[in-house]
């Protein structure tokens, strides 16, 4: 894969829009950061961003903007924004894409992909997980706090790996560690299964992954969680071992340290969380293949019923 320079807009420059964008920046693209937000626009716009990470810090100037149609149609568009914002993020597409361009989903969750190729030609659309983290200190201000590989692939099957490809050669350029694969949903799904696990059973305890992965009652309850969304991806015939799901939550959680999980992020800002597409995914498709979750169905009612009562402070 060459690593020719490219035009990048990146949908959604949050904590990990924002990682994404200024390594890709640092690495010679041409990066614009299209975000709703006031304050973030104009942070970017005034002061560049700003990654701590393990490496030390990452400073990048580049772009910002609210308004796509000054941006126009770029190479690649990444979209970063959370799972709940994905159909208002997807309105903001048409001048970004043309007919050539690359859509690249990197979001947590389950059903983004659905949403977004409403807007663009699935051929286009390439779809994926990543297991960095990242936490937003402010406004153009980013803490990355855990590295790991990232998955790519094709949305539809029959599109082949080609736009997979180009996405993955301006991300190794960038120094990501990238796997193109047509088997991309399973990988998804993999990645759903550390998130509906670990996620919740974060936001409710107000643990940090290296507190939520040590040996106890609360660690039993995100295995118990991880093991219900493993008997769905396997009644899709998706090939996901449990003991290989578990050992890998394991050792993200130790990894990450005192990164805070980004639903606990959600929950102590009070923002909507994104448990519809992680843990209402996991329960939407046992619903469809006669599998019993008892355990993420609770995890939504709870996360559900912790947002409702953010009400009663307005």
């Amino acid at each position: 894969m060459t690593a020719e320079l490219r035009t990048i807009a990146m949908v959604g420059g949050g904590a990990m829009g924002g990682t994404f964008a200024a390594r890709l920046s640092n690495a010679g693209h041409d990066v614009t950061i299209v975000d709703v937000a006031p304050a973030l626009v104009s942070a970017v716009s005034n002061s560049g961003l700003l990654v701590e990470g393990p490496e030390g810090e990452l400073r990048a100037r580049l772009r910002a903007t609210s308004d796509p149609s000054t941006v126009g149609p770029v190479d690649l568009v990444f979209v970063f924004v959370k799972a709940q914002h994905t159909r208002s993020a997807a309105a903001l597409l048409e001048p970004l894409v043309g007919p050539s361009t690359v859509v690249v989903s990197l979001q947590n969750g389950w059903g983004n992909a659905d949403v977004l190729v409403e807007r663009v030609s699935g051929v286009q659309l390439v779809i994926g997980v990543t297991y960095h983290s990242a936490t937003a200190l402010g406004p153009a201000h980013v803490r990355h706090s855990g590295q790991g590989p990232t998955f790519v692939g094709p949305y539809l099957a029959e599109a082949g790996l080609a736009a997979a490809e180009r996405a993955a050669a301006a991300l190794e350029s960038a120094g990501f560690e990238i796997v193109v694969t047509g088997d991309v949903k399973t990988e998804i799904w993999r990645k759903l299964v550390l998130n509906a696990a670990t996620l919740p059973t974060a936001a409710l305890t107000g643990l940090r992954a290296g507190e939520l992965g040590q040996p106890g009652p609360t660690l039993d309850v995100v295995d118990a969680l991880a093991g219900e969304a493993v008997a769905v991806a396997q009644a899709q015939g998706l090939e996901i071992d449990f003991a290989e799901r578990r050992d890998r939550i394991h050792a993200t959680l130790e990894r990450a340290g005192a990164g805070k999980p980004s639903m606990l992020q959600d929950v102590e800002a009070h923002r909507k969380t994104e448990i519809e597409r992680i843990n209402g995914a996991v329960v939407a498709a046992a619903e469809a293949t006669g599998v019993d979750v008892p355990i993420n169905r609770a995890m939504v009612a709870l996360i559900g019923g912790l947002e409702r009562s953010w009400s009663r402070e307005q």
